[in-house]
């Protein structure tokens, strides 16, 4: 028999076969929703690993620390890897890739290794379970695991039963959606969730279970966004302006009296906001200015069940993604003696980024952050970066062309803030200068390498006396050497 996926109209009954006690076993993957769902109502995600699980029963299976369980043993687990000579997958992560789960390995005896109770259902209410499975086993010889998940009412009453068939051993590690849907009782929510492994352990059925999940399915829930052929824009972030765009959502079937939330999430869908009075079909978004993902979604629920979030479906996601511009830093500007060559310092922060520097004249190359330029006059050089998205932004750096350099032959540094340093205007790092001076008797008392020159007088915090230093240059980019007096006047 073949269930369609819709939401049942709290609190009236329903003749629905699955609660009359059937049980259904097929080999292959059940049907899962169709429709709409809501936010999972259960999701066991075995935490972040270690210690023993509660979902076990009690006698049927040992935890154990070691990621390699013996038969009979089951641990909590982020990866396994080099178990049983090699007989088993290297699994370096869950599901999900951000936490553990479950690995078996299979008693001798078949029988249940996984078993719950699962409150706060909305009453008859269609269901979606979902689990995510993986065969740790990579020998073909060997015994497959065979699953058998059953929903059963606390007093045994069995709603609905899945068998997963063989669950065949595959050339790389892989999880495997399974899942199926079923109707929760009338008058008492409640379920009892039961994982059986049907095969015996020995050689082979050790598994992996992960995210378990029930999430409420109803009607489809359509909507989108007004004058958009798809549930996603992406624009860039817009320095003069904002964006805003009408949500429309469609009257969904099977409902006697629906009620309407508009919701937000900021964070790709992991938490999810109600927006105070977002509560019709339409709803206007205000203006966006900062780059950001705004995802909203229409969630409906039937008036006579408003209270129990549970019975909460959701449309598809609408996705509007405004993508900043690239950050792009040209670098300092650059004073370079005439017939040299100065190297600029561009950076570009963004993901997936294309740049380039214009003009293509007097430059190595456009597309390297860091070219070396050679203008013969002052010059300006533009670097322009665009992201994938198509979000662009430049800078641009001023290179000015001297002939000679000016140098100071005196300063005083007496702290009135007039020539107090020792500075050569001209002198660009970029050049790769070395610069000293020497007193009277020959010792170094100044020295700066690829830096901007500034002496304010002292050595290691000592004041030096007034009187003629020389200082020498050497300009390895220009295969220079300067040398000359200064006058430090006290």
């Amino acid at each position: 028999m073949q269930v369609s996926c819709f939401f049942k109209k709290f609190p009236f009954s329903f003749p629905v076969m699955i609660l009359f006690g059937l049980v259904f076993y097929t080999p292959v993957q059940a049907q899962l929703c169709d429709g709409s769902l809501g936010d999972p109502v259960v999701n066991i995600t075995f935490g972040s690993g270690g210690g023993v699980s509660s979902y076990v029963p009690a006698a049927s299976y040992t935890y154990t620390p070691s990621n390699c369980p013996n038969d009979g043993y089951y641990t909590i687990t982020k990866n396994t890897s080099g178990c049983f000579n090699g007989t088993w997958h290297n699994v370096s992560h869950d599901h999900t890739g951000n936490g553990a789960f479950m690995l078996v390995n299979a008693s001798y005896a078949p029988g249940d290794f996984f078993l719950t109770t699962v409150t706060n259902l909305c009453p008859n209410t269609n269901y979606e379970f979902a689990a995510w499975i993986l065969n740790v086993v990579k020998t073909v010889a060997s015994i497959l695991p065979e699953l058998v998940f059953s929903v059963e009412t606390p007093d045994g009453t069995v709603l609905y039963s899945f068998d997963t068939g063989d669950i065949h051993v595959t050339d790389a590690p892989g999880w495997k959606k399974y899942g199926f849907f079923f109707t929760t009782p009338r008058d008492n929510p409640v379920i009892v969730l039961r994982i059986t492994n049907k095969a015996p352990g020995g050689n082979g059925n050790d598994l992996g279970l992960d995210d378990i999940t029930f999430r409420p399915c109803g009607p489809k829930i359509i909507a989108n966004i007004e004058g958009s052929a798809s549930d996603t824009i992406n624009v860039c972030q817009n320095d003069s302006g904002s964006y805003a765009y009408t949500l429309k959502g469609d009257t969904p079937s099977g409902y006697a009296s629906p009620l309407y939330q508009w919701q937000l999430s900021t964070d790709s869908a992991t938490t999810w906001n109600n927006i105070p009075g977002a509560i019709s079909l339409t709803y206007q978004t205000p203006p966006v200015h900062l780059p950001g993902y705004y995802w909203y979604r229409l969630s409906v629920i039937e008036a006579g069940a408003a209270g129990i979030s549970s019975c909460r479906i959701a449309s598809d996601v609408l996705m509007i993604n405004v993508h900043p511009k690239p950050v792009v830093n040209a670098g300092p500007d650059h004073i370079m003696l005439v017939n040299t060559s100065v190297t600029l310092s561009g950076s570009v922060e963004g993901a997936q980024l294309k740049y380039l520097w214009a003009p293509d004249k007097y430059i190595n190359d456009v597309s390297q952050l860091t070219p070396v330029v050679s203008p013969p006059v002052d010059y300006t050089y533009t670097l322009s970066a665009q992201s994938v998205w198509g979000c662009a932004n430049a800078d641009s750096v001023r290179v000015k062309v001297v002939s000679g350099l000016y140098i100071p032959n005196a300063f005083t540094p007496n702290g009135d803030g007039v020539n107090d340093r020792w500075e050569i205007p001209f002198l660009d790092p970029s050049l790769g200068a070395k610069v000293s001076v020497f007193n009277r008797w020959g010792q170094l008392v100044y020295h700066a390498s690829s830096a901007t020159v500034s002496w304010d007088g002292n050595t290691n915090g000592v004041p030096q006396p007034g009187g003629m230093y020389v200082y020498m240059i050497q300009i390895a980019n220009a295969n220079r050497v300067l040398k000359g007096t200064i006058t430090l006047i006290r």
